[in-house]
C-alpha cells in the first residue's frame, strides 16, 4: 500500500512519537510505501521514508498549533493519491486515526461546574479543541491505545463502531533479561554499588499526573527510589521527601537520553502509580526486562497485569507500600519478573505492525465494497 502518516514529530522520545515512529519502521519493512508528513524527523528514524515538511506555524498556543497542523497537512494531501492515511494527531482529513489520549471533553469533567461552563462556552481554545475533537471521532477507523482510551471514546462520543485496541509494544530483544543481567553486572563491579535495600523505579516526565506524590511516601526503610524524568516542582518533591524522612532513600535522576536498560538493571521493580494514564510504555519495557511491576488500575496499560502474578495494582500511598514490602521478597520478584516477561513477548512492535496491516486492509476492502455498490446502482 501506498500510506501518508501525519504526526507532528516523528522522534523516538515521546510516548506517542516513539509509538509512531516504531509501527510505521515495521509498515515500511513489511513492504509499504510511507511518507510522513510531519514538521520535524529523525533522520535516522526515516530508513527509506520520504519525509513531507508540514510549516510549523502559530507556535505561540498549543491549540492554535494543533488547528494549523491539521489545516497545513490536509492542504499537502489535497490531489495526491494514497491508499491509506494514517494519522496520530487531532485532524480532519485520515482513514485511520490513532487516539494517544484522553479527550478533552473528558478533561473538562475534571473540572469544578463553574469553570467546565466557562472553558466549555467561553473558552475559544476549548471551543477549537472540541471542534478538531468531534471531526477526528468521526475517521472511519478508530484505534485506541489502550482498553481506557477505547472507553473513553465510547463514553464521550458514543462511538464503538469502527474502534479498535492496538497497545504500543516493546522491542523484546532491546528489552531482554539477558541484556539487564550484562548491564546488571557491569554496575555491581563498580565499587559501592551493590545495596540490599529494594530499588524501585518511576520513569515519567509529568510528576503530579504520574503519581509521585503518592510514591515518595511509600518509599520505606530498607528500600530506595530513583526518579528518571525532568517534572515540574522539582524542589517540591525533594521536600516531600524530606518531610518524609526519605531525602537519603530518593535519587532524581532527571532526564536520560538514549539507553534506558541501565537503570532497569538498577531496579528491582518499576512503578507507575499514574491518577490518569493513556498507556504506560515504561512498564512495558520493565516486564520485557524481567522485572514486577505496580501499576495504578488508572494507567491504561494495568489491563496487562495479572495481580499478584506479574504486579500489583495500587495508586494510593499505603496499598503502594503494602505492595512493596512484599516486593522486598526476592524470590517473589523473580517468579513475578518471569511471568511478567512472557507477558510482554505477546506485546512487541512487529504484532502492532501486523495489527495495522489488517486494519488498513479491512478499510480498503470496506472502500471497495462502497465503490462496486455504487456502480451497481
Amino acid at each position: 500500500m501506498k500510506i501518508a502518516v501525519l504526526v507532528k514529530r516523528f522522534i523516538l522520545s515521546g510516548g506517542a512519537e516513539r509509538y509512531a515512529v516504531e509501527v510505521t519502521r515495521r509498515l515500511k519493512a513489511r513492504g509499504h510505501e510511507i511518507h510522513i508528513y510531519a514538521r520535524s524527523v529523525d533522520e535516522s528514524a526515516l530508513a527509506g521514508m520520504q519525509h513531507i515538511k508540514v510549516p510549523n506555524k502559530h507556535t505561540y498556543a498549543s491549540v492554535a498549533n494543533s488547528l494549523s497542523f491539521a489545516r497545513e497537512a490536509a492542504q499537502l494531501l489535497a490531489g495526491k493519491q494514497y491508499d491509506i492515511i494514517h494519522s496520530h494527531e487531532r485532524g480532519y482529513r485520515q482513514d485511520v486515526l490513532t487516539v494517544h489520549t484522553f479527550s478533552y471533553k473528558s478533561g473538562l469533567d475534571r473540572y469544578s461546574w463553574i469553570r467546565r461552563m466557562d472553558q466549555k462556552y467561553l473558552s475559544p481554545r476549548s471551543w477549537i479543541y472540541l471542534w478538531l475533537e468531534k471531526r477526528q471521532m468521526t475517521s472511519p477507523r478508530l484505534v485506541a491505545v489502550s482498553p481506557l482510551i477505547r472507553e473513553d471514546i465510547k463514553n464521550y462520543y458514543q462511538r464503538t463502531k469502527g474502534v479498535q485496541v492496538i497497545p504500543p509494544g516493546v522491542d523484546v530483544d532491546w528489552f531482554h533479561p539477558d541484556r539487564i543481567a550484562e548491564c546488571r553486572a557491569r554496575n555491581n563491579a563498580q565499587p559501592g554499588t551493590v545495596s540490599n535495600d529494594l530499588t524501585v523505579l518511576f520513569v515519567g516526565s509529568e510528576f503530579r499526573r504520574k503519581g509521585l506524590d503518592h510514591l515518595i511516601p511509600a518509599i520505606g526503610d530498607k528500600m530506595r527510589l530513583l526518579i528518571v524524568g525532568r517534572g515540574e516542582h522539582l524542589e517540591q518533591y525533594r521536600k516531600l521527601a524530606a518531610s518524609c524522612g526519605a531525602s537519603k532513600r530518593v535519587e532524581f535522576v532527571g532526564h536520560v537520553d538514549g539507553d534506558m536498560r541501565k537503570y532497569y538493571a538498577l531496579a528491582d521493580v518499576v512503578v507507575l502509580p499514574s491518577l490518569r494514564e493513556a498507556f504506560g510504555m515504561s512498564i512495558l519495557e520493565a516486564m520485557a526486562c524481567g522485572l514486577p511491576v505496580v501499576v495504578s488500575p488508572a494507567a491504561g496499560v494495568a489491563y496487562l497485569i495479572e495481580e499478584g502474578r506479574t504486579g500489583f495494582l495500587a495508586g494510593e500511598a499505603g496499598a503502594l507500600h503494602g505492595a512493596l514490602l512484599r516486593l522486598q521478597d526476592g524470590t517473589l520478584r523473580k517468579d513475578m519478573g518471569r511471568l511478567a516477561r512472557l507477558v510482554a513477548e505477546e506485546y512487541s512492535w512487529d504484532r502492532a505492525a501486523a495489527a495495522y496491516d489488517e486494519v488498513f486492509s479491512d478499510v480498503l476492502n470496506t472502500r471497495k465494497a462502497a465503490s462496486k455498490r455504487t456502480v451497481a446502482r
